[in-house]
């Protein structure tokens, strides 16, 4: 387990999404970290039935905002170096990504996954992109 000083920056994994950020305490076991940049977009639907869109309660998951805070177990915090992105470059770019995956490949999950990701899209994160 990696042992990380306040101020560093880390990245995170948190609720299926990873991030870039700043830790601000450390609480034992785990680390605040105040979120400076998204990497990958948390996946939507149920996560312990992947794939799966009958029968379950099909999530939607935003990104965590900038400057938000997490609590992250220290064992999937990782040293981050090199140069932050952009908050909202690195959202749209995340965002993108998450896009192109679901339209990979037709499946029923994928096409309610994607719409979950359009629909944050035009509620939440188009005022960031601009």
């Amino acid at each position: 387990m990696n042992d990380f000083s306040i101020g560093k920056n880390v990245r995170a994994h948190y609720n299926s999404g990873i991030y870039i950020g700043e830790v601000l305490e450390d609480r034992g076991d785990k680390y605040l970290i105040k979120v400076l940049a998204v990497i990958k977009h948390p996946m939507q639907g149920d996560l312990h039935h992947p794939g799966k869109v009958e029968g379950v309660f099909f999530h939607e998951r935003k990104a965590l905002a900038h400057y938000e805070k997490m609590n992250v177990a220290k064992p999937v915090v990782y040293s981050f170096e090199g140069a932050i992105p952009n908050y909202n470059d690195s959202l749209k770019k995340a965002v993108m990504k998450l896009k192109e995956k679901l339209t990979n490949k037709d499946t029923e999950f994928n096409q309610l996954a994607l719409k979950r990701v359009e629909e944050l899209e035009e509620r939440y994160y188009h005022q960031s992109y601009y």
